[in-house]
């Protein structure tokens, strides 16, 4: 019985359980709500269905947020990622509507060397607010949040860019192995970053400038590189999840695209068990926190929550989520049920009230 009790405790305990757990129920709700909503068929040599659709969606989300994990970790924050998001789109887009073939490759590539650059030098400009000049993260990331819609809408000059380039369609609706390519493209850039994170030093490098900067510099460990190196890595993500957004729809909004996804990128990271104080990083329970994130957006649209309320439904299902996997919450739950007098039986009562 101690043995149950202790794997059932463990199991419990883990980092992953309630986000997967959350996860599940979410799905289990949509199934009962439209049967449906799991299947999946092949059609052309391609997996269709609504599974496939939350996972191909959701890759945007989790290049963003695995970005914003490293930021966080080292207790920053990154409120431009969604204006990078909308430049990366714009300046592809831009080129390629300018060239007599859309359709070359070459085109499409020299597009996504020059908006790739461009976030990563708006991303060191993050880093140098922050790791050299010494602006707080919110401040600093703010500015750009700010002015990077600006600046993307002064590339578009307010118009939307639409473009009709295979190539770069590929890159959000395009099939690789019957599934979607961006599925591909958010896996390998998770397995890229967990190989650098977890495999080398690096991760716990940037753990230890996130728990304590100032005694990883005294033991050795240049803190203002780490923090300039993730801001440019969370720019990189977000350049490449522009990509993703824009070619989903074959056009550039320098207004909507990426338009609040730092936010669900935040929400992704908490749920995922990410201290917004900064020290450990959980780089699967993010990944699983952008498809909670995604899976609650497809619920609302199918249940046809209006979009006045959509909002407010997200709000109060994350709140839920955040509150169940805080250890401080459940504690304290548990310690009521302790506490609670037991229920009162016959042997309690007065003997006159007692029957006879």
């Amino acid at each position: 019985m101690n043995d149950t009790m202790g794997r059932y405790r463990t199991v419990i305990g883990h980092r992953l359980f309630w986000p997967a757990a959350v996860l599940v129920v979410m799905l289990a709700a949509n199934t009962i709500y439209r049967p449906g909503f799991l299947s999946i068929e092949l059609k052309d040599g391609h997996l269709y269905g609504t599974p496939i659709d939350i996972l191909r969606l959701s890759a945007p989300l989790i290049l963003v947020a695995l970005g914003m994990t490293l930021v966080i970790s080292t207790g920053g924050i990154d409120l431009s990622v969604g204006s990078l998001c909308a430049i990366s789109g714009a300046i592809a887009c831009m080129y390629i509507s300018k060239q007599p073939d859309q359709n070359s490759l070459g085109v499409v590539l020299t597009a996504l060397a020059m908006a790739l650059g461009v976030s990563l030098v708006l991303g060191a400009w993050n880093g140098v607010l922050v790791a050299v000049i010494g602006i707080q993260p919110i401040i600093a990331t703010l500015i750009l949040m700010v002015a990077g819609r600006g600046l993307a809408q002064l590339i578009t000059e307010g118009q939307i860019i639409t473009i009709n380039s295979e190539p770069y369609r590929a890159i959000g609706l395009g099939h690789m192995l019957t599934l979607p390519l961006a599925i591909f493209i958010a896996l390998a850039a998770a397995l890229l970053v967990a190989a650098f994170t977890r495999r080398t030093a690096l991760g716990m490098i940037i753990e230890s400038v996130g728990g304590n900067a100032e005694a990883s510099r005294l033991a050795g460990i240049r803190s203002g590189r780490i923090v300039f190196l993730v801001y440019v890595l969370s720019a990189g993500c977000a350049a490449i999840a522009g990509f993703m957004m824009t070619a989903n729809v074959s056009s550039a909004d320098g207004n909507a695209a990426g338009l609040w996804v730092e936010l669900d990128a935040i929400l992704a990271v908490v749920i995922g068990g990410t201290s917004l104080a900064g020290g450990r990083f959980f780089l699967s329970g993010t990944i699983i926190g952008a498809l909670i994130i995604q899976t609650l957006t497809t619920t609302v649209y199918a249940m046809d929550i209006s979009p006045q309320t959509s909002l407010l439904f997200k709000a109060v299902v994350v709140i839920a989520v955040c509150l169940i996997q805080a250890p401080a919450f459940r504690a304290r739950f548990a310690r009521r049920r302790r506490n609670a007098p037991p229920p009162a039986t016959i042997a309690d009562k007065p003997k006159e009230q007692v029957p006879a």
